[in-house]
């Protein structure tokens, strides 16, 4: 199976506002650059379309390693979250619906195409990949205001 990196972010000017997200995907000496925005978004959206679209890209069935800084798509596979969603009928341990189900359904949808694990790192921290993906998901939202 082939191993592909894929490195995420989403940004938001206003939250909500204008947003854009960013994936690259990294496999042996080939990258692949993904973006886009939304008018009226939250970074949280952002930072989920960033992975869903990377992963979308994908044309065969890969092992996958996510690195992103984001804790909410992180934690949320991590710690189990969105399995315990999915078996409470997308509702959140205090009973409530949970954000953005339409994105985490897409994600889960995904996940079970490859064999995923997510990493986070510290935003803004130097990591070259990382600080790319910001600065192209802050050039997606400014091509809006």
């Amino acid at each position: 199976m082939d191993k592909v990196t894929l490195y995420t972010d989403g940004a938001c000017s206003g939250n909500p506002g204008p947003g854009g997200y960013c994936a690259i995907l990294t496999f042996g000496p080939h990258k692949k650059t993904i973006s886009g925005s939304e008018k009226n978004t939250t970074n949280n959206r952002m930072e989920l379309s960033a992975v869903i679209q990377g992963l979308k890209a994908l044309t065969r069935c890969c092992e996958v390693t996510v690195v992103s800084d984001s804790k909410y798509v992180c934690d949320a596979i991590n710690q189990n979250w969105l399995k315990s969603w999915k078996a409470k009928n997308w509702k959140k341990s205090d009973g409530k619906p949970v954000l953005n189900p339409e994105l985490w359904k897409e994600l889960d949808a995904l996940l079970e195409k490859h064999s995923v694990t997510f990493q986070w790192i510290k935003g803004h921290a130097g990591h070259p990949y990382n600080e790319e993906c910001d600065r192209i998901a802050v050039e997606e939202y400014k091509k809006l205001q």
